[in-house]
């Protein structure tokens, strides 16, 4: 069950400084980040040396590398582990939601809706000609591997949707969990789902590098603001659901 600690400090201070109410959000959300430090720093564990892979090499050794450790088993599971970051995931995460608590299906509704209207405004239109690595290397000469009957794009590369997804997914998850020690768990299912994007030469690393930025940003922006808004405007329906 999520609760104000979870979420940081809501006591409010007899302060007239203006100053202080410019840093009351940026107390909530490092009293978030704390009380959810397992998630956060699992994610930056990978995060970071990812980043600095990116700054050490190019994208397309970074593809390379990737592909070339490919099996059988590899190929089955990520496959289907891809599907996690799919919209048919996110709709039965947010009925199950629903069952728990009308407020966290509406949080997971608001973050899984600003997601996608995220992905597909900068898919289409701020980068609409990224190219895919299918169409990146097309005339190359080398022999990468693709897994056969497997439906791969050749544009709207940046950023990673299926990355975006599942990291907005499983962020939001850990933050309504009061169960922190399983944060771990959470985090590593959005890295593989992510990591599953690049091994099925659907994305380069920086698409799932940046859309798992996004979809953690997205997902702590959308509980932060909803919270604040539900304590200040408390409702009897905010901890019924379905059940």
């Amino acid at each position: 069950m999520l609760n104000n600690y979870h979420l940081g400090s809501t006591k409010e201070f007899q302060v007239h400084d203006p100053f202080f109410i410019l840093t009351k959000p940026l107390r909530r959300l490092k009293d978030c980040l704390f009380a959810n430090r397992v998630f956060f720093i699992t994610y930056l564990a990978i995060l970071i040396p990812v980043g600095i892979l990116q700054l050490i090499y190019s994208p397309e050794e970074l593809m390379r590398w990737v592909n070339a450790r490919n099996s059988p088993k590899a190929d089955t599971f990520f496959a289907n582990v891809t599907n996690l970051g799919d919209g048919a995931f996110m709709v039965i995460v947010a009925v199950l939601l629903l069952i728990r608590s009308y407020r966290f299906a509406l949080m997971g509704v608001v973050s899984f809706v600003v997601t996608g209207l995220l992905t597909t405004f900068l898919k289409q239109v701020v980068f609409p000609t990224a190219l895919r690595p299918l169409k990146y290397f097309e005339h190359s000469t080398w022999h990468y591997h693709l897994i056969n009957g497997l439906d791969i794009h050749s544009y709207n590369s940046f950023p990673s949707g299926h990355s975006m997804t599942a990291f907005a997914v499983f962020t939001l998850l850990a933050l309504l969990d009061e169960r922190k020690g399983r944060d771990w768990f959470l985090a590593m299912l959005a890295v593989v789902t992510a990591y599953s994007r690049v091994y099925l030469f659907q994305h380069f690393v920086a698409d799932v590098w940046v859309g798992s930025l996004l979809g953690v940003a997205v997902s702590v922006a959308t509980v932060l603001l909803l919270s604040r808004f539900w304590e200040k405007n408390p409702k009897q329906w905010h901890e019924r659901g379905l059940l």
